[in-house]
């Protein structure tokens, strides 16, 4: 039966075993190749990504401080104008946005350092 199916259709049969485990083996051997170099890949994209999220802390640090230091001067550049300058800057923003008017605040002395 076996040279018939041989002889007909071109399909090699093994009678023992010896063809399978080897066969079997290799498969293995390919599986486990795999596994390494999806570990691999894995392991390069995680140090991609801790590397992306140090940059990216970073530049969020940096940018928290920015902020603070351009809250701080907004606060003191106001608190140094009077009640006219900031009519006059709330006029001269774009229309259409939502502007308040300012605070009631004392009129200050302008204090020179001269």
């Amino acid at each position: 039966m076996n040279s018939l199916a041989s002889s007909v259709f071109g399909i090699p049969i093994s009678v023992d075993g010896d063809e399978d485990s080897a066969s079997g083996a290799s498969v293995v051997a390919i599986d486990n190749k795999i596994e390494q170099a999806m570990d691999l890949v894995k392991s390069h994209l995680m140090y991609a990504v801790r590397e992306e999220v140090e940059v990216l802390k970073e530049q969020i640090k940096e940018l928290v401080e920015r902020n603070s230091l351009l809250e701080r001067e907004n606060a003191l550049l106001k608190s140094l104008s009077n009640n006219e300058q900031l009519s006059q800057l709330s006029s001269q923003q774009a229309p259409g946005s939502a502007s308040q008017p300012p605070p009631a605040q004392p009129p200050q002395p302008n204090v020179s350092s001269a």
